[in-house]
C-alpha cells in the first residue's frame, strides 16, 4: 500500500468526531456549542461529566495509536529510520484529523488525547511515564489543561535525557521538542486563564451538571 494512502487513511481515521458524537446521539447537544467550544475530551469532561470524558478520551487516544500501527501495512522495514518517520507521520496526520475534521465541519479539539495515542504505539515506556505526569498533575490542580502542558514538556525531556538509546532517530527527538512547543502554543488561551485564575477545574470523583 502506498504511504500516500496509508497517510489519508490516518488522516480519515484521526476526523471520526468522537466528542460531536457522543455529545449528539447519547447527550442530545453539540459540544462543540458548550463551554470552550473545542470538540474533544477535556471540554466533554467539564460539560458532561467524567464517564462521558473517559469515553471521548479513550476514542481520541485509539485514533492516534490504530494510525500508527497502519504503518506496518508498509514495506518498510519495522527496525528501520524511515519506518519511525512514517510511524511520525502517521500519527500527525490522524492529529490534524482530530484537529480539523472532515466529518465534523473541521471543528475538532486541540489533539492531545491523539497525540498521546499516537506516542503510545510508537515508544509505550515514554507514553506510561507521561501518563505519570499528567494524572499526578490532574489530581494535585484538577487542570486538564496544566496537565497536558506538563505532560507535553516532560515528553522531550524524557527522550533526551532518560530514554535517548532508545529514541536514537533524529526525527523523533525533534517531533518531542516541537511537540511541547505546539501543544504551549495552542494553550496559550488556557494559560491566560491559569495565570489570572479563572481555568476551569474538572470533576474527578462526581458528576457535574451541562454549563453553557
Amino acid at each position: 500500500m502506498t504511504i500516500a494512502i496509508l497517510i489519508v487513511l490516518a488522516y480519515l481515521l484521526g476526523s471520526v468526531p468522537s466528542a460531536v458524537w457522543v455529545s449528539k446521539w447519547i447527550y442530545g447537544i453539540d459540544i462543540r456549542e458548550h463551554g470552550s467550544g473545542n470538540a474533544g475530551a477535556t471540554n466533554t469532561f467539564r460539560i458532561l461529566g467524567p464517564r462521558a470524558g473517559s469515553g471521548v478520551m479513550i476514542a481520541d487516544m485509539m485514533k492516534g495509536f490504530i494510525a500508527v500501527k497502519l504503518s506496518i501495512l508498509s514495506s518498510y522495514a519495522w527496525t528501520s529510520e524511515p519506518f519511525v518517520n512514517l510511524q511520525i507521520f502517521l500519527g500527525l496526520a490522524a492529529v490534524i484529523g482530530h484537529i480539523f475534521p472532515i466529518w465534523a465541519d473541521f471543528r475538532g479539539g486541540k489533539g492531545i488525547a491523539t497525540l498521546f495515542g499516537m506516542i503510545l504505539s510508537i515508544h509505550p515506556i515514554v507514553a506510561v511515564s507521561l501518563v505519570l505526569v499528567f494524572v499526578m498533575m490532574l489530581l494535585l490542580t484538577r487542570y486538564v489543561s496544566l496537565s497536558s502542558i506538563a505532560a507535553s514538556i516532560a515528553f522531550p525531556l524524557l527522550i533526551l535525557f532518560i530514554f535517548n538509546a532508545q529514541a536514537q532517530e533524529l526525527s523523533y527527538r525533534l517531533f518531542a521538542i516541537a511537540t511541547a512547543f505546539l501543544v504551549v502554543l495552542t494553550h496559550h488561551k488556557n494559560i491566560s486563564r491559569l495565570i489570572s485564575g479563572n481555568e476551569s477545574k474538572v470533576p474527578l470523583f462526581r458528576k457535574r451538571r451541562m454549563r453553557q
